[in-house]
């Protein structure tokens, strides 16, 4: 089993940066893929970015890249997630997940085969 907690949310305006953190704790070195998903209000679960722990190798959504970086520090067992060049429409619930099974970029879409959750942390960004 992987717990997973965020931290790190907030309120920014539009052009600022904020930082996410992923603590995982349990057995985090069953998690083969590790990554970033986000859900505005009505809208479905998102993937943002994914990372394969060991080496670090990430994969980005489309609307994320050059503005987001995922990093990990895999001693201390944490996720990280760092925004620039906020806009509004990445106001969102950012959630931290994790999974057995290695990346691969397709699974960017699909958080239901994702096993591992964290509670989540609001990012709004204001125009």
């Amino acid at each position: 089993q992987v717990q997973l907690v965020e931290s790190g949310g907030g309120s920014v305006q539009a052009g600022g940066s904020l930082r996410l953190s992923c603590r995982a704790s349990g057995n985090p070195k069953i998690a083969n893929c590790m990554g970033w998903f986000r859900q505005a209000s009505n809208e479905r679960r998102e993937g943002v970015a994914l990372l394969w722990p060991d080496s670090g190798v990430p994969i980005y959504d489309a609307s994320v890249k050059g503005r987001f970086t995922i990093s990990i520090d895999r001693p201390e067992n944490m996720l990280y997630l760092q925004m620039d060049s906020l806009k509004p429409e990445d106001t969102a619930r950012y959630y931290c997940a994790a999974r057995r099974s290695t990346c691969v970029e397709p699974a960017l879409k699909y958080a239901q085969n994702f096993e591992y959750w964290g509670q989540g942390a609001q990012v709004t960004v204001t125009s």
